[in-house]
């Protein structure tokens, strides 16, 4: 029985780490809130012109970047299970805001429109 309980023990011990491994060509969290800004941009850009299209858009921020959407998808993917990306996405919207200061007054509108509501819901 003491036999294994030890085994359990050392599994458990040994079966204890990261849910995904660090990408090879992980963008570093700085530029990744850059993209996440210009990629915003595009995005609002499309909703002002809905025939446009979204994916050139996207395909042009990572372009200008000098990044692969591989590379992107997978640093995106790291950063989330690494729980990292709100302070990511928080670095991202200073970023809109200093890009276009009208961009605050709308932010904080639209924090106190969703103020009562569940996150998950938004």
């Amino acid at each position: 029985m003491k036999k294994l309980v030890f085994i359990f023990i050392t599994l458990c011990m040994f079966s204890c780490g990261d849910y995904i491994d660090k990408p090879k060509n992980l963008i570093e969290p700085a530029v990744m809130a850059e993209i996440l800004a210009d990629l915003a941009v595009a995005d609002q850009a499309v909703s002002l012109y809905p025939n446009k299209n979204l994916e050139a858009g996207t395909r042009f921020v990572l372009k200008t970047h000098k990044v692969k959407p591989d590379d992107f998808v997978a640093s995106f993917k790291y950063y989330v299970i690494k729980d990292k990306m709100k302070d990511i996405a928080e670095d991202a919207q200073k970023i809109v805001v200093e890009k276009d200061p009208k961009a605050d007054k709308y932010i904080k509108d639209k924090l106190k429109k969703t103020e009562n509501t569940p996150f998950l819901v938004r």
